[in-house]
């Protein structure tokens, strides 16, 4: 039996326009956008170092800058507050250690496909995840996060693993939806993938959101830049073609699902986040009880 190799390293695609937050990510990116008192970015960061990932290769575009600056040290910021005798806690996890995080450029929108392909000399032969950070996943209790279930998941069968979860009929075509095979446990057999199909057309309700582990195969797939759905470079239909050739399952994890790239998710996520803070929590049950 072939030894599954581990997953160190992890792709996040962040060089998206974000036009769904506009005016919002104008000038900033959405990934930077704060949910409470961090943002979006340090989630998933938080999410992959909580999997054991070692390195973080951002894909990043033109305006993008502040997301690898967030993570380098804040000399001028720390030096003060330690003038001050401020507690620089507020800070851990914002940085990173020599060699943990590697940007490359997206210099063209041609779709997650494409900007995951740009991070390709870095990922070399590895095993790989891949982390959307505007799908912001909240791990249930005891459990870790979304990703660390993931890698759980992978280490018992190795191959390509993506998140899934059910949506409603009328959603399908909004996603990467899954043509299931057999289930056990959390695990579903993939047996194939349809890039946001009508409803009608949709092979199940099983939906693939946001997280993905999978094997260095699919970059040479995507070196080909075929186009699929909307003329853009699909994931989808890269890892499509990597079953019967390879293992393949889609994952339920306990986690939930907030989509920030959309305007209700976002505050929708604001708010979740808030009341489960100790401190937040019961000013927002005030005010929403007064209202």
């Amino acid at each position: 039996m072939t030894a599954i190799r581990p997953v160190r390293k992890a792709v996040f695609p962040v060089a998206g326009l974000g036009t769904r937050l506009l005016p919002a990510t104008k000038t900033m990116p959405k990934e930077m956008l704060t949910v409470v008192d961090r943002p979006l970015i340090q989630y998933a960061v938080d999410e992959a170092r909580d999997a054991g990932i070692e390195q973080l290769i951002f894909v990043t575009g033109r305006g993008k800058s502040s997301l690898v600056d967030y993570f380098d040290l804040g000399f001028e910021l720390e030096a003060t507050m330690e003038k001050a005798g401020k507690s620089r806690a507020a800070l851990d996890g914002s940085r990173t250690t020599p060699g943990e995080l590697i940007s490359v450029r997206q210099q063209q929108p041609l779709g997650l496909g494409h900007a995951v392909w740009c991070a390709r000399h870095v990922v070399g032969d590895e095993p790989f995840a891949v982390i959307l950070p505007d799908d912001l996943m909240v791990g249930g209790l005891g459990v870790g996060g979304a990703l660390r279930q993931m890698v759980e998941a992978y280490n018992q069968v190795g191959g390509n693993i993506v998140c899934a979860a059910e949506v409603p009929a009328d959603k399908t075509a909004s996603y990467g939806i899954v043509d299931p095979g057999e289930t056990r446990g959390n695990l579903t057999e993939v047996r194939g993938m349809v890039e946001k199909p009508r409803p009608g057309d949709a092979p199940s309700r099983l939906a693939i959101i946001g997280r993905y582990i999978l094997q260095p195969a699919v970059m040479d797939i995507l070196d080909a830049k075929e186009t699929g759905a909307g003329g853009e470079i699909q994931l989808t239909d890269a890892m499509a073609r990597l079953i019967g050739r390879q293992p393949f399952h889609a994952v339920k994890v306990d986690a939930v699902r907030h989509d920030c790239g959309d305007k209700a998710g976002f505050v929708l996520a604001n708010l979740a986040i808030a009341m489960d803070n100790p401190e937040l929590g019961p000013i927002i049950e005030e005010y929403l009880a007064s209202r």
